[in-house]
């Protein structure tokens, strides 16, 4: 309704000739849309363009100056060639500006985030049956990754997807289609495996402590991805809920991410000032959001702080032989 409006007031203030173009995530059929509501509000000539972007949170300005590919959905060679003139000096390294129609350009965003948040819960899936069968699953995701058919982007396992875009788009994906009589059964599957995922991690620490009533867990990351203090869909949300539930104590550090913290969790978890604040005492350390700063810190200082030496991993960060030697109860996903 608010891109509706805003298309009234834009045909209401045309003084010519006028290309309205859509950027973000919008249903397959809005150009269309735009175009009747617009044409009932004006006589003056237009085009209605769909140029989807493919920005990812904490690096939009390098995704946008250096694009994989700019799409250009258009109704008319007028617009598609003022969008090309537009986009040529952000395309000079050889980036293809695809140009397609208007459902064609909005569904292919759509298509492109279900793909990806498809190949995280499908190597979640196989990381559990790594577990099952004592497999690693570093080793299987590299070999498959050197199969040029797949390649090695999204192929690392975890405790899930977040954010503002996966879990949306592939809920809108699936919505829009039932609507139209068809049920997208691989996405509901998807969406299905990635939050028994978000919860993997209180899964095993339940199978550790039996019960984890009174136990004090430290939390190292909050956001949904690292460079960000989002925490929308955040695995992080889930993970401390159920531990809360459980009757443990969570205690928490992100470098960004506490004051978006606050108004979700509020006082029922504790915040730490620094990463090792939040280890003093705990019965373990649940790793949910893999920042740098984590990847290399001082484990004896950790073994020190921890009232045991157990990490449950739910980014596999660190390597399983060297938790060992360094005397940690270490558990991971897929390892």
């Amino acid at each position: 309704s608010y891109v509706l409006a805003v298309a009234r007031d834009l045909a209401r203030a045309m003084s010519g000739y006028t290309v309205v173009v859509t950027k973000s995530t919008v249903p397959v059929g809005t150009a269309a849309r735009l175009r009747a509501v617009i044409a009932d509000e004006t006589s003056q000539p237009f085009s209605v363009v769909s140029n989807p972007e493919f920005l990812k949170q904490g690096a939009a300005i390098d995704d946008f100056m250096r694009p994989d590919r700019v799409v250009i959905g258009a109704e008319d060679e007028r617009a598609a060639g003022l969008m090309q003139t537009l986009y040529a000096p952000f395309t000079r390294t050889g980036a293809p500006i695809q140009l397609m129609d208007c459902a064609s350009a909005e569904l292919c965003k759509y298509a492109s985030n279900a793909m990806l948040a498809t190949r995280v819960s499908f190597m979640n899936e196989i990381a559990t049956v790594c577990e099952l069968f004592g497999a690693d699953v570093d080793k299987v995701r590299r070999a498959m990754a050197a199969d040029r058919r797949f390649g090695p982007s999204f192929l690392f396992p975890g405790i899930g997807y977040g954010g503002s875009c996966f879990p949306k788009d592939i809920k809108a994906l699936v919505s829009s289609s039932r609507a139209e009589g068809y049920r997208c059964r691989i996405l509901e599957s998807v969406e299905a495996v990635n939050a028994a995922q978000k919860v993997r991690l209180v899964d095993k620490m339940r199978a550790h402590f039996d019960s984890l009533t009174g136990r004090t867990i430290a939390v190292w990351g909050l956001s949904f991805k690292p460079r960000t203090d989002d925490m929308r869909e955040a695995p992080s949300v889930p993970t401390i809920e159920a531990l809360l539930a459980a009757g443990a104590v969570v205690r928490a550090y992100d470098p960004q991410a506490e004051r978006a913290a606050r108004a979700i969790f509020g006082e029922r978890i504790t915040y730490a000032a620094r990463s090792y604040d939040a280890l003093e005492g705990a019965d373990a350390l649940a790793i949910v959001t893999e920042w740098n700063e984590f990847r290399e810190p001082d484990f004896a200082r950790m073994r020190s702080l921890l009232r045991a030496p157990v990490i449950f991993d739910g980014r596999n960060v660190f390597d399983v032989e060297q938790m060992r030697t360094e005397g940690f109860t270490y558990y991971s996903i897929g390892r």
